[in-house]
């Protein structure tokens, strides 16, 4: 049976036999069982991580060990509330330090801390304790977010959108640009898509594998 922690655009946490091409993690959610409980987050550290670092090898879901998350790509992974780890992704993280920076008009690039409590001021709705949505027109939004119309996750991609699913991204589909839509990604993250951060979109719908496998 598929483990429960594959991440959707929505930030909900499923049991799904595609796994993704990235990891990540909110600390500790699961129990000795491989179970997870009533809380979908430990801490505000909410990371993207390599599948694959250093030789490094987990036992996914381990007992007093953070839980492993897996994200269809990044984009799915940014839409959820996360953001690049320092350690694994370092590129990754100073480009993200950089758009955020540029994004926000900061004398300094931000510390990890300061994006981690302005990012979950931003994801999590205070009364719902689920992801907190927001408005914008269609027109103003970057390429890599996630919008939702219909109930369904749809991600902008050269100014169209195209359907999220497990299996792959549908065909993209027209918008107008003064249409007001339902924002999955975070304000702070857009933002950061706006100036200049590109994240890792999976086109291939390659996802598949096994549960018993181990990871950094």
């Amino acid at each position: 049976m598929p483990l429960q922690n594959r991440v959707t655009p929505a930030s909900d946490i499923v049991a799904v036999p595609e796994r993704g091409m990235f990891m990540g993690n909110r600390g500790i959610l699961h129990d000795e069982h491989r179970q997870l409980g009533k809380r979908r987050w430990a801490h505000k550290a909410w990371l993207i991580c390599r599948t694959k670092f250093k030789n490094r090898q987990r036992v996914v879901m381990k007992p007093r060990r953070y839980t492993e998350l897996f994200f269809f790509d990044e984009a799915t992974a940014i839409a959820a509330g996360h953001r690049p780890c320092y350690e694994c992704r370092r590129e990754a993280f100073l480009a993200w330090q950089a758009a955020w920076q540029a994004a926000q008009s900061l004398p300094l690039p931000p510390r990890a801390p300061a994006m981690d409590n302005l990012l979950h001021d931003e994801r999590i709705n205070p009364r719902t304790r689920h992801q907190q949505h927001w408005q914008a027109r269609f027109g103003d939004l970057p390429d890599g977010a996630f919008i939702l119309d219909a109930g369904a996750a749809h991600l902008i991609h050269d100014g169209k959108t195209r359907h999220w699913t497990w299996q792959g991204y549908g065909a993209p589909t027209p918008r107008p640009k003064d249409m007001i839509t339902t924002v999955l990604t975070p304000p702070f993250s857009v933002a950061t898509l706006q100036f200049g951060y590109r994240p890792t979109i999976n086109f291939s719908g390659n996802t598949l594998k096994a549960d018993g496998d181990s990871d950094n």
